[in-house]
C-alpha cells in the first residue's frame, strides 16, 4: 500500500478521514481530526454513583470489560428488570462503549423502559479483525450467564445480579454492533437451553446493522450521505480492515442473507426488532436482510425511521436541536419498549 502523507513524524499508509490512520510503524492512530464541534460525542463518560439522567453508571473490569447502566429508582423495585447486552458500532474499527454518543442514548433507554443496560467494550480492527468482536460479545453473554448463576466477582457484579432478570436478555447493537447481534444470537442459539439456564436470550435489536454486499445497492448508489459519521469511504475501508484477511463484503459477518452464509432457515434465532433509517446508505440491504429473515420463517419486526440517516439517534446535537431527529428518536425508544413488553 503506498504511503500517502506524513503524520506526527510517521508515514500514513492508509486513512479513514477524520477517524483512523494506519502508520508505517505498525501502529493505528484513532485521534479524531474531523470537526472540533463533534468531539464531545466521542468524549468518554466516567462512571458515577450519584444518579443523573435517571441512571447510575458502573464499570465492570474483565474480559471483556463491561459498562453497566442501572435505572436510579428512589426505592427498591418489586421485580427485576430486563437486560440489554449492548454492542457498540464503529465499523469494527473505532469507538468505545464509554463514549458520550452511546451514553446519552443508552442512559435514556435504561431510565425510560426501565431496563438494565450492559455495554461491551469490543476489540478493534485492524489489530483484532473479526471474529474477535463476535467472540467478545459471546464471552460477555457467557459472563452474564455466570452472574445469573451467582458467580459475582465484585461490587458491580453484585449490583447487576440484584437488578437483572436474566431470563429476559435482549441483544442490541448500533451499526456494526447490529451485525454482532445476529452473530452472537446465532451462536448462542446453537447451544441448548440448559447450557444457558437460567439466562435466556429473549430477543435481538440490530439498529441500522452493517449488512451489505460486494455490489452496491441502489440506496448506496443514489442516497447522498448527509453526515461525516457514515460515508461510503468509511463503509468500504472499515470493512476492508475489519473482515478476515482476503474476505469481501459477501462474507457471512456482513452479509448473513447471502449465498456464502448458512441458510437462515437452519439458523435458530430469537425474535428480532430491526431498526432501518430511510436515508441510510445501507437501507436497501437492511431491508433485504429483513425480508430474507421473514422468508426463512423468523419473527422479525421492522421499525422504519423516516427522513433520518444512519445511527441518527446517537447524534445528541441533532436529537436536541432537530425536531425530526428528536421525534424519530422518541419513536425508536417507544418501539423498543413495546418489543420488550411483548417478549
Amino acid at each position: 500500500m503506498a504511503a500517502v502523507e506524513e503524520y506526527r513524524g510517521t508515514v500514513v499508509l492508509d486513512e479513514v478521514s477524520g477517524w483512523l490512520r494506519i502508520l508505517d510503524d505498525g501502529s493505528v492512530d484513532r485521534t479524531w481530526t474531523g470537526m472540533p464541534e463533534a468531539l464531545f460525542l466521542m468524549t468518554p463518560v466516567a462512571p458515577f454513583l450519584t444518579p443523573r439522567d435517571g441512571v447510575t453508571l458502573h464499570d465492570l473490569p474483565g474480559s471483556p470489560s463491561l459498562r453497566l447502566y442501572l435505572p436510579a429508582g428512589g426505592r427498591p423495585r418489586p421485580e427485576k428488570l430486563p437486560v440489554f447486552l449492548h454492542f457498540h458500532g464503529g465499523g469494527f474499527c473505532i469507538s468505545h462503549s464509554s463514549w458520550f454518543m452511546y451514553y446519552q442514548f443508552y442512559a435514556r433507554l435504561a431510565a425510560s423502559l426501565p431496563a438494565v443496560v450492559v455495554s461491551v467494550e469490543l476489540p478493534l480492527a485492524p489489530e483484532h479483525r473479526l471474529p474477535a468482536a463476535i467472540d467478545a460479545g459471546y464471552a460477555a453473554l457467557l459472563r452474564l450467564r455466570d452472574l445469573a448463576r451467582g458467580a459475582a466477582a465484585g461490587p458491580g457484579d453484585t449490583l447487576l445480579g440484584s437488578a437483572a432478570d436474566f431470563s429476559r436478555v435482549f441483544l442490541i447493537g448500533d451499526s456494526s454492533g447490529g451485525n454482532l447481534v445476529h452473530q452472537v444470537a446465532a451462536r448462542a442459539s446453537a447451544e441448548s437451553p440448559e447450557f444457558w439456564a437460567p439466562l435466556r436470550v429473549a430477543g435481538g435489536v440490530p439498529l441500522h446493522p452493517g449488512f451489505v454486499r460486494s455490489s452496491r445497492s441502489r440506496s448506496e448508489l443514489e442516497q447522498q450521505s448527509d453526515s461525516v459519521f457514515f460515508t461510503l469511504d468509511m463503509l468500504d475501508k472499515f470493512l476492508e480492515l475489519g473482515l478476515p484477511e482476503g474476505a469481501t463484503k459477501d462474507h457471512p459477518y456482513t452479509c448473513p442473507m447471502g449465498e456464502a452464509a448458512p441458510p437462515l432457515e437452519k439458523v435458530a434465532l430469537p425474535p428480532f426488532l430491526v431498526g432501518v433509517a430511510e436515508k441510510d446508505l445501507i437501507r436497501d440491504t437492511n431491508l433485504e436482510y429483513c425480508e430474507a429473515m421473514k422468508k426463512a420463517g423468523k419473527e422479525v419486526e421492522v421499525v422504519m425511521s423516516r427522513e433520518v440517516s444512519h445511527s441518527f439517534y446517537l447524534n445528541k446535537f441533532a436529537v436536541d436541536n432537530d425536531p425530526i431527529t428528536g421525534q424519530r428518536t422518541d419513536e425508536l425508544l417507544l418501539a423498543i419498549k413495546r418489543f420488550v413488553a411483548r417478549h
